[in-house]
């Protein structure tokens, strides 16, 4: 028996089988992986430990949404892994984006952001796992071989908090204020917090000014916050204590 499927330690229950054979075959053909992320040494680095094992194989990288779109249509690749922090297009819309035009193509979502405001929205929004960069590399490697099985990767507290919402049960610890923001707002929040302008925000979420300024209102209210600059210490603040 697999060791993973007796003790469930870092994963919530698997989707139904996709709608294709499971990239790695009896035959120990390698899947084929595309890998976003916009900081070279990170794909180098991943791509350098990935290739190392036997069943896996970078067929292509990206480093951003457009070239990822690119990317799967030129290289077929089985699983795509993405950082949700790239240049252009935020990766929470790449990964509706390949939801939506390539939906059995399942997608892992790799990042430094924290996982209890991301982890479940991912998941909304079509991946099938969300792991952070701080995990062993090992890790990492089981994660992409539980997703290309047709499974679904989530850390061990994201699972138990996943479960107690599905059983109707309050989760054990106090909800962030910043779970009321909807994604869209989470991303201007995010990016208010990297010191964009609403101009700036608005070409790289492509919204009109007035629209992220709709956006920049509502979270001040939800997060009880009186002015712009207390809206730019608290996203700055966050942004540093999951640095």
């Amino acid at each position: 028996m697999n060791p993973m499927a007796k003790k469930n330690s870092s994963n919530i229950a698997t989707h139904p089988p996709l709608d294709r054979e499971p990239a790695v075959s009896a035959t120990k053909t390698k899947a084929r992986i595309l890998l976003v992320d916009d900081h070279p040494i990170v794909r180098e680095g991943l791509s350098t430990r990935l290739n190392a094992e036997p069943d896996l194989f970078i067929c292509a990288l990206a480093a951003d949404a457009h070239e990822a779109m690119a990317r799967v249509a030129d290289s077929s690749p089985d699983l795509m892994i993405t950082d949700l922090s790239l240049g252009g297009r935020p990766g929470l819309e790449l990964v509706k984006d390949m939801a939506s035009q390539h939906p059995f193509l399942p997608v892992l979502v790799l990042s430094i952001h924290d996982e209890t405001l991301w982890a479940e929205r991912v998941l909304r929004a079509g991946a099938r796992g969300y792991i952070m960069k701080s995990q062993a590399t090992q890790k990492v490697v089981d994660a992409v071989r539980r997703v290309l099985a047709g499974g679904i990767w989530v850390s061990e507290p994201i699972n138990e908090m996943l479960l107690y919402r599905v059983t109707g049960k309050r989760t054990p610890t106090a909800a962030s204020s910043l779970e009321s923001l909807s994604d869209r707002e989470l991303e201007v929040y995010q990016m208010i917090g990297h010191g964009l302008t609403v101009r700036e925000i608005a070409t790289k979420l492509y919204l009109s000014p007035k629209t992220v300024e709709v956006h920049r209102e509502n979270i001040k209210d939800k997060l009880k916050l009186k002015s712009a600059m207390e809206l730019i210490r608290h996203a700055v603040t966050h942004l540093l204590d999951n640095s």
